[in-house]
């Protein structure tokens, strides 16, 4: 049984994590350094720290190898992760019982919708206090969040369960335990709306939904991609661009941060249909226009300070406004 625990403040995820120790279960807590990865493992009456040596100078490379040993070793492992790490990626590698997050409420809105970056890293602050909220099979919250926040986690972790830290144990992993049968969410073409978030906005608080058939010119996309900076908690989909047919781009922003990168290949400029999942061939089919196939833009966007409207005009401005042709 494996259980991450995440967090941006460190310690209220250790102290959460502390709580899960038990006869027969290990507690790790990973702490990345100027010098590399150190982990300290505390199991039964024992307590270890050691300086794990690097895998080809990789953090990743380190802590995959590392827990892979550790899995191997321990039937009950609580991996508390350093605060600049999501347990998403880790998750969609390992068989993972359950991803806790932690929440220090009074910090956390500040902090997912900043600007501020990472030291030696690409990502934002906002990127991976999103990105451990999203992961989350439950929230432990520090505090009674205000209504705005309260707003926010309803709608980008809708549906996730949420504990008090006071009250938060080894019980709340009994409760939320994936169990053998895990659902696979395709990060590409899953679905963007997940656990049917409230649609109506609520303290300045809402999400907008974009979608277009027609593709976004390149330079306006790059343009209109300046309203996600303000105002946004998270934005996620799919685009396409004029003379780029065949290639699907994953948007993703997280307060300050914008990212657009290669998401794969629409259906409509594929031969191998059986490459792809079952589930998205039915919805390309259901879905399919006489023009543009399964392309599609489609964009979620939450806000917490924006405009919606301002929003669907940025981005309808971007598209593509001439006849064109594939």
């Amino acid at each position: 049984m494996l259980t991450l625990v995440a967090g941006w403040d460190r310690a209220a995820a250790g102290a959460f994590a502390a709580r899960l120790l038990a006869p027969g279960t290990a507690v790790v807590q990973y702490a990345i350094t100027d010098s590399g990865v150190e982990r300290r493992c505390r199991v039964d009456n024992t307590d270890t720290t050691e300086r794990l040596g690097a895998e080809h100078d990789c953090v990743s490379c380190t802590l995959r190898a590392d827990l892979a040993l550790l899995t191997d070793a321990f039937d009950r492992l609580v991996v508390h992760l350093d605060p600049v790490l999501e347990p998403g990626p880790i998750a969609r590698e390992r068989r993972v019982d359950a991803v806790v997050t932690v929440v220090d409420v009074d910090t956390w809105l500040a902090a997912a919708t900043g600007d501020d970056l990472l030291p030696d890293d690409e990502r934002t602050v906002a990127q991976v206090v999103v990105g451990q909220v999203e992961a989350a099979d439950a929230l432990v919250l520090t505090g009674a969040p205000d209504a705005r926040t309260t707003a926010v986690l309803d709608r980008l972790a809708a549906a996730v369960p949420r504990v008090p830290l006071a009250e938060a144990g080894p019980a709340l992993l009994r409760a939320v335990r994936r169990g053998d049968e895990v659902d696979e969410v395709d990060e590409v073409f899953g679905p963007l709306l997940r656990g049917q978030p409230p649609l109506r906005p609520e303290c300045g608080v809402g999400l907008t939904v974009f979608r277009e058939r027609r593709p976004f010119d390149q330079d306006r996309l790059v343009d209109a991609l300046d309203v996600l900076l303000d105002g946004v908690v998270r934005a996620r989909g799919r685009v396409w661009v004029a003379g780029r047919p065949d290639e699907v781009l994953l948007l993703e922003s997280a307060g300050g941060g914008v990212c657009v990168g290669p998401g794969g290949t629409w259906l409509a400029a594929s031969d191998d249909w059986d490459a792809v999942s079952a589930e998205r061939r039915a919805r390309a089919a259901l879905d399919w226009d006489p023009v543009w196939g399964d392309r599609v833009q489609e964009l979620v966007i939450l806000s917490h300070a924006a405009d919606p409207e301002a929003l669907t005009a940025a981005f309808t401005a971007a598209l593509v406004q001439e006849e064109i042709a594939l």
